[in-house]
């Protein structure tokens, strides 16, 4: 595993992107600035917990119970090394990252 600026494992680095809602999600996705993987997962996390808290907001009850179970699988698979995306989310995390980069905003 490669480590990621904090020193650490990429993928303990991308698990702790998930850990604290969307906060963790984003001080890492400011703070790590070269590894690819942690980015996307730090921007994965940000947007799963925004559209989270909306559909949880709609649908209470059900949805709680979807984004424990989400939250659980996505630590889980950063955690083992994956580059998990999820569908439509996974892709608008990469294209948010580029067009941030490409701004020079991050």
């Amino acid at each position: 595993m490669a480590k990621a600026t904090f020193g650490i494992n990429e993928n303990i680095v991308s698990l702790l992107c998930y850990l604290i809602w969307p906060i963790s999600g984003l001080v890492i996705f400011l703070v790590e600035k070269e590894n690819k993987f942690v980015r996307f997962h730090a921007m994965q996390s940000i947007i799963v917990w925004i559209a989270g808290a909306i559909i949880t907001t709609i649908i209470s009850g059900v949805g709680d119970i979807l984004m424990l179970i989400l939250w659980i699988f996505l630590m889980y698979k950063s955690y083992k090394g994956e580059y998990y995306k999820l569908p439509y989310i996974g892709d608008l995390s990469e294209k948010l990252i580029k067009k941030l980069i490409y701004k020079n905003i991050i």
